[in-house]
């Protein structure tokens, strides 16, 4: 999947969620994703700039989480999603996988 598609899927989902009330940054093979969920809804864009939480994640196993054919606590406690800064917000990180 190509880094535009995920940025594209990023986008429709977390406009359809409620502000996450922070900023969240996907690290995806390299490639940023932030969201900015601070205002009345959340905006994404492809800035790799600071966030209040950061997930570092391949795209296969992204498109794993996507499927429902991996756990997303499975892959966090393996090793394939590393996460820094507030938990609180990564935990929130559900309502943008569908």
């Amino acid at each position: 999947m190509s880094h535009q598609k995920v940025y594209e899927q990023f986008a429709e989902r977390a406009g359809n969620a409620g502000p996450l009330g922070g900023t969240l940054k996907f690290m995806v093979d390299d490639n940023a994703i932030f969201i900015d969920g601070n205002g009345e809804e959340n905006t994404v864009s492809m800035e790799d700039a600071e966030a209040d939480c950061t997930i570092i994640v391949s795209t296969a196993v992204l498109e794993q989480l996507r499927d429902g054919t991996l756990n997303p606590m499975m892959a966090v406690m393996g090793g394939q999603i590393k996460i820094t800064g507030d938990m609180g917000l990564a935990m929130k990180v559900q309502s943008l996988m569908g």
